[in-house]
This record gives structure tokens, sequence and C-alpha cells, in this order.
């Protein structure tokens, strides 16, 4: 049997998933100079502020409208876990946590009961560009988990290994966010996510090829599904059979695979899990395990607003100089991976 079992163009995002991945989109935007207040230093007309997602001039303003990025939103039943790649990312809740990353760290968020958060891009650099790549991926929870308290975790860039093979020139780099690759163990994820049970397989890692690198995926249960984002470059051999960019590949997850990266340079984002293997509804910002439960949680959005927004505007940013930091609604504060 060849492990590789199907392949998908890759389209506008997100792209597709499989249980229990719900959704995984990929931001890539050339944002320019910044105005000295954290916005674009360019003329918004002619964007649909609040809605832009049309990628005029190669870059989008998302639902923000001085800002970009994503202001307010509820969220219940699920996860989200956002890799940042290039440029900064200022995150704000319910609880009154807040945090801003940056190239290399992820966030992972259980949003559980329910969480009001904001993910926005401020442009912090008025003398260059400000280009801003990351993904963000949506992990269901089991049915008994739906119902946790909210919480987050960072995964400073310090902390998440890089294990790299080859020789200069022709290296594989694996960034492993999570799911052991080797010896090589990742920080744990949060404590109610479906990838806090190593039994569950979750391995979510980013790839690079150089050209004529190889790497070998290792074997994983068959009871696993393995999706391989093959997101940029032109042309990659999977044991033997060439794939052409832009393409998903599901992959048998029991079967070692040999990547061979083409004349140019490969980059891959692979997503592997034990499926939960429950019903799922999902409606807007929620998921749960059927319709009543959606309701359920629109109702009980208005009627709490899960806590209530604490911060005077739907769309804050922190300080240009604030550097990479996180405060958690304990009090807790890490900077860079150091706690305080």
């Amino acid at each position: 049997m060849h492990p590789l079992l199907k392949t998908v163009p890759l389209g506008n995002p997100p792209w597709p998933t499989l249980d229990p991945f719900l959704f995984c989109v990929h931001h890539d935007d050339a944002y320019p100079k910044s105005d000295g207040k954290m916005a674009p230093a360019a003329s918004l007309a002619g964007r649909d502020l609040g809605q832009d997602f049309a990628g005029k001039d190669g870059w989008r303003m998302y639902h923000g409208e001085k800002i970009p990025g994503f202001p307010s939103h509820p969220h219940r039943g699920f996860e989200t876990v956002t890799l940042a790649r290039v440029g900064v990312i200022d995150h704000s809740d319910s609880l009154g946590a807040a945090a801003r990353f940056s190239t290399g760290d992820a966030q992972w968020m259980t949003a559980g009961a329910g969480v009001v958060h904001s993910e926005m891009f401020p442009l912090l650099r008025t003398d260059a560009e400000n280009p801003l790549e990351l993904f963000q991926l949506w992990l269901n929870l089991p049915r008994k988990s739906k119902m946790v308290p909210p919480h987050f975790s960072m995964l400073w860039s310090e902390t998440i290994p890089r294990v790299r093979s080859g020789e200069p020139g022709r290296e594989a780099v694996v960034t492993v966010v999570a799911g052991a690759f080797g010896e090589a163990q990742p920080p744990a994820p949060p404590p109610h996510s479906w990838a806090a049970d190593p039994a569950h397989e979750v391995a979510i890692w980013t790839i690079e090829l150089d050209p004529g690198a190889t790497l070998t995926l290792p074997p994983a249960s068959a009871q696993a599904r393995r999706v391989l984002y093959f997101f940029l470059g032109d042309r990659l051999s999977v044991s033997g059979r060439e794939v052409v960019g832009r393409h998903a590949l599901q992959l048998a997850p029991d079967l070692p695979a040999e990547l061979v990266a083409g004349a140019t340079k490969v980059e891959m984002l692979l997503l592997q899990a034990r499926p939960i293997g429950e019903p799922v509804a999902q409606q807007g910002p929620f998921v749960m395990n059927s319709g009543p439960e959606i309701q359920q949680a629109y109702a009980d959005y208005r009627r709490t607003g899960f806590g209530g927004w604490p911060w005077p505007v739907r769309d804050p940013v922190h300080p240009a100089d604030a550097g990479r930091f996180a405060r958690h609604a304990d009090g807790r504060v890490e900077r860079g991976g150091e706690t305080t």
C-alpha cells in the first residue's frame, strides 16, 4: 500500500480538514508601513471595512476598521491554535487576560464553556513594511470537555523544538508544536485538550525542505488521520510519487512517507490525530454536538456575554513597546517564555 491516499487542490482558505480538526486557515498579508498608530500608512478607501477579505494590494483588514484583525467575538466548544510565522498578534479576552506574540510563537486557547477574545495585528514598524503570516487551526473538543473553563497557553518560540537533519543547503527542518517527533517533545497543550492525552496521537508540525532535501515521516497508528498541506513550493515526491504544490495530501498514518523536495524550497503543515468520532454541530463561532446545544450557546452568550468585555474598545492593542508577553487571568505574567 502506498502512503499517499488522496490529493485535494488548496483553493482559498479555509482548507479541508479531518476530525478532530475543524478549520485550517493560512493568513499571509504584506502590510505596508505603520502610520505610527499601529494602523496601515495607506488609504483604506475602497475596502469593505469590518468585512475586508478581498486581498486588495496584497493585504486585508479582516474585521478591523483601523488596525487589521478580528475584534471581540465569542467561542464555545473547541480550541484555537494560532501559529505565528511572521509578524505580531495581540490577544485580549473576557477573562482580562492579554498577550502579544510574534514570529515563531504559538498560542493555544481552549474556549470551553465560553470566552470572548480579540486577535489584532498591530503594525509596529514605521520605517519598513509589516508582513504577517500565520496559521489558525480549530481543534474540536469531545462532549465531556466542551464546557470546561476557558484557558490559554503560550508556546514561546524558545520552547518549541526544531529538529534539523540533512546537510547545509539540503536541510530538513521540522517545527514540533504538538506531538513528539523522534526525541523532540513540544510544550504541553492545555489540560483539557484532545491533544493532552498522547494516546490521541495529535501532531501539529510545520516542515521545511531545502531543494533536494529528504525527510521520512514516521508512522503512527492505523486509527489516526494524517493530512499534509503542501502550501509552498513547486514539486514534492511522496515515496516516489510526484505531486505539485498547493495541494492537501491525505496520507496513510501507519506507513512511513519519504518526502523529497524538488528544485525549489518546500514548506508544509502536517495535522494528525485520532478522530473524536462524535456528532458535530457548528454554527458561526460555536461548535457543539447538537442543534439545541448551539441554540443554548447563543442564549448563554446573549445573557452573560461569557463574562463581559473588560476592555474599553472592541479592538484593543497593546503599547508599541510592550514586547512579547502573556498576562493570564490568574495574574501570572510570562515574557518570551519566562514566568514572573
